[in-house]
């Protein structure tokens, strides 16, 4: 059979198994796996090493620094090899009350799967197994072998990813291409590319100044309130024109080259979808088209996250705080160091006057970006043709960040992406959901990079 003859075997053995595919992904989001609250996540991992085992890999729990890694082998007809990442642990699924259906019971309605997770990421990986399902069906094995490596760490910042990267690296090398873990279809339909990453920062500001909460008559006038201590603190971080202030933040982004703004140039324009589905009438500084795309892809940013003091429920309560905390993200771009990156904040709040503002670091990943010309990259767009009938839209980097740099710096292995996700899957919020139609495009694609890669087409 040629190649296009055994896709459409493999494209009818996926329409017919999709409620088995769907059921094992049921059964994976019912773990409620939110890293940040340290929930269910040897239970998550033990369940994923089997549901592997299940699909015909070898497959074991290994530690790591910090929560445990999934890793998977599965020896195919040719030694060509896609790495795929994954992630088991999920977002919290608070505000629960916003939720049409419970969030760790995944629910279908109107062609749509709802749960905490069905997306990011365990749909992504159920995608993968699906595809692997499917082609060791027609083809009496998997056309490429697959290694998989899946971890519980991605929601919280993936502190575990390149120490384990470094110690294992003999384990992960050889992989023609890596299959990363998110993915889909823009505003229009159309597959999204993702060539990169930015970086990330998070940390956690507290300031404390007196014992305990006061009356604020007894104390307003006369106590330090730690609310205002940060809120002073954090107008020093970012001026109203949205540039850190920061010294030295700016010393180390490499520009992007001719070619990555090239690729910027070619985006497709979505700024009106953009402000629609977030209720703007303006992004900041008024800026549009390419330039909001440069600021957006390309630029480091300072995000208050979260805060946090004093009495915040119904009514009042004349006090005054003797605690305050602030979470901040910021996001870098190449070449931007996170350890060095945090040692100049807090140089910065010392130099400012704020010695007694604690530091807490969350997490930190460099940025990374990935060659787009890479063979692998070129036949990961040329199987997105084949599976949604229309170009992609490729891009040169995300606004978000993740764990890529220590596979791009380490392993040396190019990263493209297939993704089962759409502008409206609501990831990290509630209602987190899936299109079953996206769904099983992106089984597909899945199933053509593989048998592609088993052909030596990534190299």
């Amino acid at each position: 059979m040629t190649y296009d003859e055994k896709m459409r075997q493999v494209d009818q053995y996926i329409d017919d198994h999709l409620s088995d595919f769907i059921a094992d992904l049921t059964e994976l989001c019912a773990f409620p796996t939110v890293a940040a609250q340290n929930q269910a996540i040897d239970e998550t991992a033990e369940f994923t090493a089997k549901l592997l085992e299940k699909y015909g890999f070898s497959a074991r729990v290994m530690p790591s620094s910090g929560n445990p890694m999934v890793y998977g082998e599965l020896n195919g007809a040719a030694d060509n090899t896609v790495l795929c990442y994954n992630h088991y642990d999920v977002q919290p699924a608070e505000p629960i009350e916003l939720w049409d259906s419970p969030p760790f019971e995944a629910t279908e309605r109107d062609g749509k799967l709802y749960a905490r997770g069905v997306v990011d990421d365990k749909g992504h990986i159920i995608c993968r197994l699906a595809a692997i399902a499917a082609l060791r069906a027609v083809y009496g094995n998997v056309p490429c072998s697959v290694k998989m490596l899946i971890e519980g760490e991605e929601e919280i910042g993936s502190m575990s990813m390149e120490s384990f990267i470094e110690e294992h690296r003999d384990m992960l090398t050889g992989a023609d291409g890596c299959l990363w873990e998110f993915g889909g279809v823009d505003f229009e339909d159309r597959p999204e590319i993702v060539l990169g990453m930015r970086g990330d920062v998070y940390v956690e500001l507290r300031a404390k100044t007196v014992s305990h909460d006061a009356h604020s008559g007894l104390g307003g006038s006369i106590f330090p309130n730690a609310a205002w201590r940060l809120t002073w603190a954090l107008s020093t971080l970012k001026g109203i024109d949205e540039r850190i202030l920061i010294p030295g933040w700016y010393d180390d982004v490499r520009e992007p080259t001719e070619a990555e703004f090239d690729l910027l140039r070619h985006l497709p324009r979505s700024d009106e979808s953009l402000k629609e589905a977030f209720g703007l009438k303006a992004f900041l500084k008024d800026v549009d088209g390419v330039e909001m795309l440069r600021q957006q892809l390309f630029e480091p940013t300072c995000t208050i996250a979260g805060l946090g003091s004093g009495y915040q429920g119904p009514g009042s309560k004349t006090v005054l705080p003797a605690e305050a905390m602030a979470k901040v993200d910021f996001r870098i771009v190449p070449d931007q160091e996170p350890d060095d990156l945090v040692a100049k904040l807090r140089n910065h709040l010392i130099d400012q006057g704020f010695d007694d503002i604690e530091v807490i670091q969350h997490g930190g990943s460099r940025a990374a970006r990935v060659d787009p010309d890479s063979p692998f990259v070129q036949m990961v767009i040329q199987t997105a043709r084949e599976v949604y009938g229309t170009d992609p839209v490729v891009a040169p980097t995300s606004g978000g960040s993740g764990p890529m740099d220590p596979f791009v710096r380490l392993l040396n292995v190019p990263i493209s992406n297939v993704g089962i996700g759409y502008s409206s899957t609501l990831v990290h919020s509630p209602n987190e959901n899936m299109r079953i139609a996206d769904f099983v495009k992106g089984i597909k694609q899945t199933a053509r990079v593989m048998a592609r890669v088993g052909q030596g087409e990534a190299r």
